[in-house]
């Protein structure tokens, strides 16, 4: 008979907080929620040092959105009801992730900004939008199993 103390977990290593899920190596999900909201941040701080004008202020508007959306519909995505809501709520973060690049290719390409000045933040939307991805794709996997 084995003894019950060594068998059970700690409350708070058998219960995820706020709606995420636990994983064999430490809270995924918890990393990628401050990932992606040090992005938005990173985002905003970027946003506020384009030139002032109308089309840098269109187009930062919309990074802006965008960009800021791939945090809060990430933290959505962790409270999903069943696995074809998490696929459905990580397909937005996939799409504003992607936008957030097409809008920061477009200052760049505009002659707005200079490509090192993106090249950061450009980089942590391709790695959070790969994430992302590889995220959908794996729970569709484990629909299908």
């Amino acid at each position: 008979m084995r003894n019950k103390r060594k068998t059970q977990k700690k409350a708070s290593e058998a219960r995820p907080r706020n709606g995420e899920k636990k994983t064999k190596n430490g809270d995924r999900n918890r990393d990628l929620k401050k990932r992606t909201k040090e992005y938005a941040l990173k985002v905003i701080e970027f946003v506020e040092t384009l030139p002032r004008g109308r089309t840098p202020d269109v187009i930062g508007h919309q990074l802006l959105r965008a960009g800021t959306s791939v945090g809060a519909n990430y933290r959505s995505s962790c409270r999903a009801r069943s696995p074809a809501d998490f696929i459905a709520k990580m397909g937005i973060v996939e799409e504003e992730a992607d936008e957030s690049l097409y809008w920061m290719e477009l200052l760049i390409e505009a002659g707005i900004v200079k490509p090192k000045n993106v090249e950061s933040l450009m980089k942590e939307g391709d790695e959070l939008l790969a994430i992302t991805v590889a995220s959908i794709n794996t729970a569709k996997r484990s629909r299908k199993r």
